[in-house]
């Protein structure tokens, strides 16, 4: 009912057909809830996005794990134990190619599943871009060694997982918008909020509203593609 619940407010419209009725039971159905391990700064590419590691003692993942990955991970110990640590190495990189790490977490190692985390709503500068790394240590500062709750909505086309993110019991991207370290991505999300946020931190100068006429990240990634690639965290 709950994740209903969240469909139908961010819902763009309420639905008015059998179909747009039944593409809101999917998105409801496709919301999911994950709380991460701590976030390695490392492991956090620009202001909007960074990679995020869930436990497998997670009852939500320890059901989905590969029958492969867990006798990946029964090969690397024993090969450990017997110090052979050339295999244990080339059992950790396929761990790796699977989609999951061993990660030691207080003296222990801990399975962990991969998941790259994109933020909803918000559109922070790419690392090339002016401002674009002091949005990115906006987004460290805030998340950085700490553990975060996840609310997914969706897979976006280069896999990442698109959803609002919570740290402390602080909205993540409400911090970014509201002191100027990324854009409301209106191509994609209409919340009124989002827009009040960044009004607030245009009015204000705050962070790359300092600038007179800061370049928008969609406009400087159209230009990219023009001449050729870029990359995407």
């Amino acid at each position: 009912y709950q994740n209903m619940l969240e469909a139908y407010k961010n819902a763009r419209t309420p639905p008015r057909t059998p179909e747009e009725a039944a593409q809101l039971v999917v998105s409801a159905l496709n919301w999911i809830q994950r709380a991460d391990l701590e976030v390695n700064n490392q492991n956090i590419g620009d202001g909007d996005g960074f990679t995020a590691y869930v436990a497998t003692t997670d009852p939500r993942e320890s059901g989905n794990v590969p029958i492969e990955v867990h006798e990946m991970v029964i090969a690397r110990t024993e090969a450990r134990n017997r110090r052979d640590y050339k295999s244990a190495d080339a059992l950790q990189s396929s761990i790796k190619e699977a989609g999951y790490k061993i990660i030691v977490c207080s003296d222990e190692e801990i399975l962990a599943r991969k998941y790259r985390i994109r933020m909803r709503g918000i559109d922070a500068p790419e690392l090339k871009m002016t401002y674009g790394k002091e949005s990115k240590s906006a987004l460290v500062k805030l998340i950085g060694g700490k553990r975060t709750t996840i609310h997914v909505y969706e897979q976006d086309q280069f896999d990442r997982y698109v959803g609002d993110v919570y740290c402390n019991c602080a909205f993540i991207q409400e911090k970014m918008l509201k002191n100027g370290h990324a854009w409301h991505f209106t191509t994609y999300d209409k919340r009124p909020e989002f827009a009040k946020w960044e009004r607030e931190a245009r009015a204000a100068q705050r962070g790359l509203f300092a600038s007179l006429n800061p370049e928008k990240p969609w406009d400087w990634r159209r230009e990219q593609r023009s001449g050729g690639g870029i990359q995407v965290y």
